[in-house]
């Protein structure tokens, strides 16, 4: 896709680019999102891009002040008379006829076209009359009315009709070297029947036979030379195209399952439709068309359901379910109603094949669902359920010892210490984990566990800790790896997980414009996959940078409109640290109540759920805002900033400690206490090895220079 915009932006250097995009409302999410993202080019290109489109589809693109909206009315008298007049050419048009092809056209040129033919193709002026009379008003019916005429047309083409019936079969577009397998007729009489639908209009050419491929001239048309297929004649033609698309082009059967599995389900084909949608979805997952994804696994699923239940069929169901779990996390959110569904359905899938002695011989299958469970109460934070599941999955890895589920278990046991605070055995786990991981071997575990490859988030994890446990400069050489392997990867899953995750660490060693980048990149991503989970984190992390950088008053707002996007998709978790700084960012603009209660909520949430890793900031955070209060709270600001530095300590965040030490610093200070104030930073200060380039320990380093000599 980045390739295709690169070429469309070179192009335009060399001169101006006309993009023509007929019928939007008929395209795929995957080809919408290619136009979007040239859209979002367009403004600093020489590219005008015309797209047509029904009223009722929604272009996500209007409204940018670069893109202009015309609606296109139905066609006055003029022009309709303009129309007959170049379809007929010198040929003799009674005025009667013509004025009756104007009344009942109702100004849409396609049945203007159509109809216009038809009366001229009829035999006489007789006919003619007749062929107009009988068709029904478009102002009354308009397809009707059109379809009637498109049938008139086909029913006098002759033999030319079964070609056009199997090519309608085929799609909107078709090979000559299908259709050759497809209609019994030798290859003088096919070309025949073929340039006769092109003379007629009908169809387009496109290229030279044999080589040649056909389009019809609109998916109307298509539609009336299908509508003609009887039921099973119908049934018998798909599932001949569907034979020989598998046996005579296996490049096409290969790289576009969903063609197949759709001639297959037409066909009645069902277990063999199963397995092309089953095929196209775990594709589309790859491909990082989560949408497309989604549809395609639930139509896999449904094919199944139709069937009586057979072992071969239960095995597929499970091994389906487990995939849809993953395009469902990025597309709905981690604790959408429909992910949870999905997940306990998989559960009872797998728990049915037990009973029935039918367990799955992968193990991946088992620990998939494992996975799920653990996610649920990762992402609805229940840190106390979380570190058991962790535990549990691992313990149970090793007894199998599979190398596969112990990474992994490493891994979200590793998560799972880390979101709880045990932070230094949380780095030990990442360094366990990720020494078992081999990219070559591993990234297809995407497709089992979360989306997104275990190795970047091992990565990230690790990023975490290290600034936690008072690295930065290591935090955030880990962060760009993450973010490099990630784009290496080339899936946009992994790359959304990855760029979430990667601005947290790199805000907090205060690289904030680096961070914006990161952000804005997640929001145009999240946007075109339709992934509101990312879009929602990436929004509250764009009010936090905003609130930092003082870019903006809004940043409350937009922090608050974040949370709500999030907490509507049931997530919970990383809420402590955005109520904080929900917090700090009311404060800072004055709005003192309501920092009082993010702050509150921020406070709460760590407790009731357990997600400890940033108690120590919830509490600093809560002194500053006592200290910024109207009335400001001295004795209750220090409780704040001394529970901060006993929490930061237990948990070995030196990075947390050096923040609480400096506000208890500033506080004493203040107070006229430089002595006592020296000698609590000091040492936090003078432990780090790393990272003086950084915020934190910049200001760290102005504070103890301002506090004067020991």
């Amino acid at each position: 896709m980045e390739a295709l915009i690169a070429q469309v932006a070179a192009l335009s250097r060399q001169r101006p680019v006309l993009m023509i995009f007929e019928d939007a409302h008929w395209t795929d999410p995957t080809s919408l999102e290619f136009f979007g993202r040239v859209v979002d080019r367009i403004k600093t290109l020489r590219v005008l891009l015309i797209v047509t489109f029904r009223p009722e589809f929604a272009p996500p693109w209007i409204g940018r002040p670069y893109v202009t909206a015309l609606t296109i009315n139905r066609l006055g008298e003029r022009d309709v008379g303009a129309i007959i007049d170049r379809v007929v050419g010198n040929k003799p048009l009674p005025e009667g006829i013509r004025q009756d092809i104007i009344e009942r056209t109702d100004g849409i040129p396609l049945f203007v076209e159509e109809m216009t033919k038809a009366v001229l193709e009829a035999e006489s002026e007789g006919a003619g009359q007749r062929t107009a009379a009988g068709i029904p008003s478009a102002a009354i019916a308009v397809p009707a009315s059109l379809h009637a005429s498109l049938m008139a047309r086909l029913d006098r083409l002759g033999d030319a009709k079964e070609v056009a019936q199997v090519g309608a079969a085929i799609g909107r577009e078709f090979s000559r070297a299908l259709l050759v397998g497809m209609v019994r007729k030798s290859e003088k009489d096919l070309e025949s029947a073929l340039d006769r639908l092109v003379e007629a209009g009908l169809l387009f050419r496109r290229g030279v036979s044999p080589h040649a491929s056909y389009l019809f001239k609109h998916a109307l048309v298509q539609d009336a030379a299908y509508s003609t297929l009887l039921r099973e004649p119908r049934r018998a033609l798909h599932a001949r195209i569907a034979g020989i698309l598998e046996s005579r082009f296996p490049d096409i059967a290969d790289s576009q399952p969903e063609l197949l599995a759709r001639h297959c389900t037409e066909a009645g084909l069902i277990e063999r439709a199963a397995a092309f949608w089953g095929k196209a979805g775990r594709r589309s997952l790859i491909r990082s068309a989560l949408v497309e994804a989604t549809e395609q696994l639930k139509r896999a699923l449904a094919q199944i359901a139709s069937l009586p239940a057979t072992p071969a069929l239960r095995r597929a169901e499970l091994e389906l379910q487990v995939a849809l779990i993953t395009p469902l996390i990025h597309v709905k959110g981690y604790a959408a109603p429909e992910t949870k569904a999905a997940t306990e359905r998989a559960h009872l899938l797998l728990q049915q094949a037990k009973a029935l002695g039918e367990a799955p011989e992968d193990p991946l299958l088992l620990f998939a669902v494992l996975y799920g469970f653990w996610v649920a109460n990762y992402v609805q934070f229940n840190g106390q359920m979380m570190r058991e599941l962790a535990a549990q999955f691992l313990a149970l890895a090793e007894k199998h010892e599979a190398v596969v589920p112990i990474m992994i278990g490493h891994r979200i046991l590793a998560v799972s210490l880390l979101m709880t605070g045990d932070i230094a055995e949380a780095r030990a786990h990442t360094d366990r984990g990720f020494g078992l991981y081999a990219p070559a071997k591993h990234r297809v575990l995407a497709a089992h566990f979360g989306g997104h490859d275990p190795g970047v988030a091992f990565l990230l994890y690790r990023s975490f800790a290290l600034w936690l446990l008072g690295y930065p400069d290591a935090a955030l050489r880990e962060s760009q790896e993450a973010l490099r392997a990630a784009r290496d990867f080339g899936q946009a899953a992994t790359l959304m997980y990855a760029l979430c995750h990667a601005a947290i660490p790199t805000i907090l060693c205060g690289d904030l414009t680096a961070a914006a980048r990161q952000t804005q990149e997640l929001l145009a991503l999240a946007d075109e996959k339709s992934a509101p989970h990312w879009k929602a984190q990436g929004t509250m992390t764009q009010g936090w940078l905003d609130a930092l950088t003082e870019t903006t008053s809004s940043a409350p707002s937009l922090i608050s409109a974040g949370i709500a996007a999030y907490r509507s998709a049931g997530s919970t978790h990383w809420l402590p640290l955005r109520f904080t700084y929900l917090a700090a960012a009311h404060s800072e603009s004055g709005h003192f109540d309501d920092a009082s209660r993010s702050i509150a909520e921020a406070i709460m949430l760590v407790e009731k759920t357990n997600e400890r890793w940033c108690e120590a900031e919830v509490h600093r955070i809560a002194g500053e805002i006592a200290l910024n209060a109207q009335e400001p709270e001295t004795s209750k600001a220090q409780a704040y900033f001394e529970r901060a530095l006993t929490v930061a300590r237990a948990q070995q965040a030196k990075s947390w400690e050096l923040r609480a030490a400096m506000s208890m610093a500033r506080l004493w200070r203040d107070q006229g206490k430089p002595q006592q104030a020296r000698e609590l930073l000091a040492p936090v200060y003078d432990w780090f090895t790393e990272g003086f380039d950084t915020r934190d320990l910049k200001e760290a380093k102005v504070l103890l220079d301002a506090l004067g000599p020991q």
